[in-house]
């Protein structure tokens, strides 16, 4: 399993604008109208990589929570569907089912979106305030498939309450690590 780092895209940079299918409704969804009302979490997962599957049940816990509280959560895979089929969309959908996503999953075809955020792995958080300004990327937290760290979402979770507080987020943020996103060819 290949253990790639975050790229660590630079703190207030601006949310690049996206229109991507969501698989679990078929329908295009725009970035201005996926910004949730207190902030907006981009993660980009697939169904396959084993540090994804680690983090489902956090990631699916942190977006039922924190919806309730404005933040708006968007999962998007980028991977190469040709190469690894277990990523096309229609079963990205039955992924968001079984989970129980209760936000959006997206496919991002041509992979454009995955290079405007400079992401890097699966999974790869970024967390952007109202005003679509980058304030925390990184880690879930520091557990890792087979570590034995409990599975808490601490450091996503710091960076949500902070910013829901409006009080600082601490800059000392550590990358996520995870599966290479699988760029095509």
């Amino acid at each position: 399993m290949a253990r790639t780092p975050s790229n660590m895209l630079p703190l207030g940079t601006t949310a690049p604008e996206f229109s991507l299918e969501d698989t679990t409704t078929g329908k295009i969804l725009h970035l201005p109208a996926l910004k949730g009302k207190m902030g907006t979490v981009i993660m980009f997962i697939c169904n396959h990589c084993p540090f994804v599957v680690h983090v489902n049940p956090m990631i699916g816990e942190l977006g039922r929570t924190y919806q309730r509280k404005g933040i708006a959560f968007v999962a998007i895979s980028s991977n190469d569907i040709e190469n690894y089929p277990q990523d096309a969309p229609h079963l990205m959908k039955e992924k968001a089912l079984e989970a129980g996503y209760t936000f959006p999953y997206l496919y991002d075809a041509t992979q454009d979106v995955a290079k405007a955020y400079d992401a890097a792995c699966t999974p790869d958080f970024y967390v952007f305030d109202t005003d679509l300004k980058l304030v925390y990327r990184g880690q879930l937290d520091d557990s890792r498939p087979g570590n034995g760290l409990p599975l808490t979402g601490s450091d996503l979770r710091n960076a949500l309450d902070a910013l829901l507080a409006g009080t600082p987020i601490d800059d000392h943020q550590k990358p996520s690590i995870g599966c290479n996103i699988k760029w095509k060819g």
